[in-house]
């Protein structure tokens, strides 16, 4: 039998919720499309590849660099950080099954702030982050270097990300892609692929606990 695919999560917004949608802007008393049009330019994107630290991006997070409680704002940020619904039990259970996992995100070393938040390496490791890389989705490169240092070929890997415009690189690279759409479509496409096998009573126990932690 063929190998199971080797599957890269993406993690803000397939994994965890992204606060640059809510919390960012309101922090700032802006809406989103008012912080869009004002945040500087390349800045983020320096900061996602690792080639400015923190004090720099924060720094020059806007265009005309006003100055703001960066410790309160950095605060504002980790707060934001939550699983998105159902996907910690996704992961649990191909965890318990045996599947192969690695992130591939997109992200500055504020990575370091989800992992303290959530705890996300319990389920998959922090292999590929483009601060650590130097490398982003969607470059084609990107995808290859990383089934690379994981010993596949890009086609025994599934990517699962949010953004149509990484799964294109990803096919472009010769690698699956499914786009993340919430966990019920998700887990649909994991057990009709064979990747996830159904496990009420795991789901059951499992979802129990949580909802004991959570009261």
């Amino acid at each position: 039998m063929a190998a199971a695919p080797l599957i890269f999560f993406d993690v803000l917004d397939t994994l965890v919720q992204n606060p640059f949608y809510r919390e960012i802007p309101a922090f700032f008393g802006l809406t989103l499309s008012e912080l869009q049009s004002c945040k500087h330019p390349t800045s983020w994107l320096e900061f996602e590849r690792g080639e400015i630290p923190e004090a720099e991006y924060l720094r020059r997070m806007f265009a005309d660099e006003r100055q703001f409680d960066s410790s309160a704002f950095l605060t504002a940020v980790r707060r934001g950080y939550r699983w998105i619904d159902g996907m910690e039990l996704v992961l649990a259970e191909l965890k318990q099954q045996g599947a192969e996992m690695h992130t591939l995100s997109n992200y500055p070393v504020w990575y370091r702030d989800i992992e303290g938040t959530l705890g996300l390496s319990r389920y998959v490791p922090w292999t590929f982050v483009s601060c650590l890389s130097g490398l982003r989705k969607p470059w084609p490169e990107t995808f290859r270097s990383a089934a690379a240092a994981v010993g596949r070929e890009p086609a025994d890997c599934l990517l699962i990300d949010d953004i149509q415009e990484n799964c294109e690189g990803a096919r472009a690279a010769g690698m699956q892609a499914l786009r993340f759409r919430g966990a019920g479509d998700l887990r649909g496409e994991l057990l009709s692929r064979g990747l996830l096998r159904q496990d009420a009573g795991f789901t059951s126990s499992h979802e129990g606990a949580q909802a004991q932690n959570e009261g």
